[in-house]
């Protein structure tokens, strides 16, 4: 382990303690106080055994980018940063487009602080991500430079992947033509602008283009990109890491799951906002 990333991970203790592959890591890069040391060579023994599982990729050198604009989701964002950042080995840089370090703010007020700006992103990515929003997502569907940088890195990446209204981000850059996407319901029938194929799904794979529904589809998406680049074991561990298994507490969630009375409401309120898809430039 580089000691960059000993470094990082000595310092989020709490957060290790939640995430047994990064806690194993941890705990076999120093020594541990005499008290604990059964408690880690258990650990270690666990390591050893689930690294004897057929197909589980442990260790990577994935480089993953997610961009961050001002106006983003934090949930698009947060859900898949939980389960790429647990890929052991992995980098995850956040990518601002404001062209300084400073913490980028949410479309509901949550600022993430970034790790990188759009100059400084690594040039050859196995994952570029971008997250949805709204009028933010408009905002940086528009920029000529959001829309070069995802363009020059999507040429290259493994994974050219999004989460919501992230797809508009992908699709401006033209790396959505001929392919099948989906995006969040409101906008997923815009796609055909940019010259994808609409697709109803929660995750949608075509070729290197990896694509989520709306927000919570987040989390499902993440896991879908875990396997394809880790394998199916691992995923699953990933899975039983973080509890996954969505029980909601009663019917919704799209469309033609919800009572007509409020989902017709929903889609006119956001009429307006899918008819500006329109206005972004076609690629």
């Amino acid at each position: 382990m580089s000691p960059d990333r000993r470094t990082l991970l000595g310092g989020v203790t709490a957060l290790t303690a939640l995430s047994p592959f990064l806690a194993l890591e941890v705990a076999m890069a120093a020594p541990a106080p005499p008290a604990l040391r059964d408690v880690d060579a258990a650990a270690a023994d666990a390591h050893t055994r689930l690294m004897t599982v057929p197909g589980l990729n442990m260790h990577g050198d994935e480089e993953v980018a997610m961009l961050l604009y001002p106006g983003f989701t934090a949930l698009d964002l947060v859900g898949p940063h939980y389960f790429f950042a647990s890929m052991m080995g992995a980098r995850v840089h956040l990518v601002t487009t404001t062209g300084d370090l400073s913490p980028v703010p949410s479309d509901l007020g949550l600022a993430i602080a970034p790790t990188t700006t759009l100059a400084d992103c690594p040039k050859d990515l196995t994952v570029l991500f971008a997250p949805g929003g709204t009028t933010g997502t408009l905002a940086a569907a528009s920029d000529p430079g959001v829309r070069a940088f995802v363009a020059d890195r999507a040429s290259r990446a493994t994974c050219v992947t999004s989460v919501c209204t992230g797809s508009l981000l992908l699709g401006a850059a033209g790396v959505l033509r001929g392919r099948r996407a989906t995006s969040h319901w409101v906008v997923r029938d815009m796609l055909g602008h940019f010259g994808a194929i609409p697709t109803d799904a929660r995750v949608v794979m075509d070729g290197p283009v990896v694509t989520g529904a709306g927000v919570s589809a987040g989390l499902d998406f993440a896991i879908a990109v875990v396997e394809r680049l880790r394998g199916l074991p691992y995923a699953q561990a990933l899975m039983l890491q973080a509890e996954y298994k969505p029980e909601p507490p009663f019917p919704g969630g799209t469309p033609a799951s919800t009572d007509p009375a409020i989902a017709g409401p929903m889609r006119d309120m956001f009429a307006g906002f899918a008819a500006r898809v329109a206005e972004l430039p076609a690629p």
